[in-house]
């Protein structure tokens, strides 16, 4: 039995919630990549879905642009919302792509709560969020032993009118990752607090731009010059921070393949 036969084509109305991974097209699970070529009846897609995932999408099927950048959105949240249950109850199954992993400070859960309301059935399906995908392309472990033994995920942005308190000293210890979401605009408050908290000044960091893309760029600072640096580099969004011991895994693992290339050669 072919693995695609395990999936059947469900009635209308029905909304799938959907991760496309972090960019490359490869990273695209089975599930979705079947329910986008033979499922799906529309498709309402975000903007940093790669040209190629959007190229699998039969030309009959109709595609709904619904992307959001910073303070630039082509469809507000609440509009996306609306969208996914007006589609879904014309009739349609409607597949619902997201960058990364829907549940991973992609806002997967509002649309869920929204479709719940609405009385509309719907899946979620996993991608590889955008933590484990850029770091693994990057040779940056998010765990190691004897290194980190905890991840903890932050995003950058803040929910309008929110003035929730970040617990700065329990994220400055030194045998955890840090990974940060949408993090450029508020770097510089993060890594002051980061440091008026104790934590070393020497701590590797890195900053990835288009992450596991052709257009991949791996920046490695410390801690203590890192915001400045960063700014500097004037990466293009999407870029995720990485911040711990485990970077400098990164440069290890391309010395170690260096020297072995020198012997090789020798």
């Amino acid at each position: 039995m072919q693995i695609t036969n395990l999936l059947k084509k469900p009635k209308s109305p029905y909304v799938y919630i959907c991760g496309a991974g972090p960019g490359d097209p490869l990273l695209l699970t089975l599930k979705t990549h079947h329910l986008l070529t033979h499922i799906a009846d529309i498709v309402v897609y975000d903007r940093l879905i790669p040209e190629a995932i959007i190229d699998l999408i039969p030309d009959d099927v109709p595609k709904i642009y619904a992307g959001k950048s910073c303070r630039n959105h082509h469809m507000t949240q609440d509009e996306i919302n609306q969208c996914l249950v007006e589609q879904a109850a014309s009739g349609k199954v409607v597949v619902r792509l997201k960058g990364g992993d829907p549940f991973i400070f992609g806002r997967g859960g509002e649309e869920m709560l929204h479709l719940v309301q609405n009385n509309i059935p719907y899946e979620v399906v996993p991608g590889v969020n955008a933590a484990d995908g850029c770091a693994a392309y990057a040779d940056i472990p998010l765990t190691h032993r004897g290194i980190s033994r905890q991840v903890v995920f932050l995003t950058g942005h803040q929910q309008k009118g929110s003035h929730s308190p970040i617990d700065y000293a329990s994220l400055a210890k030194p045998d955890q990752t840090l990974v940060i979401f949408m993090g450029v605009t508020q770097l510089e408050a993060i890594i002051t607090n980061l440091l008026g908290e104790g934590m070393d000044q020497d701590t590797p960091c890195a900053a990835i731009s288009g992450g596991t893309t052709e257009s991949e760029i791996l920046f490695v600072a410390p801690l203590k010059n890192f915001y400045q640096e960063v700014l500097a580099q004037e990466l293009p969004a999407p870029t995720l921070i990485i911040i711990g011991q485990v970077v400098s895994l990164s440069d290890k693992v391309k010395q170690l393949c260096e020297q072995k290339n020198h012997s090789s050669n020798a």
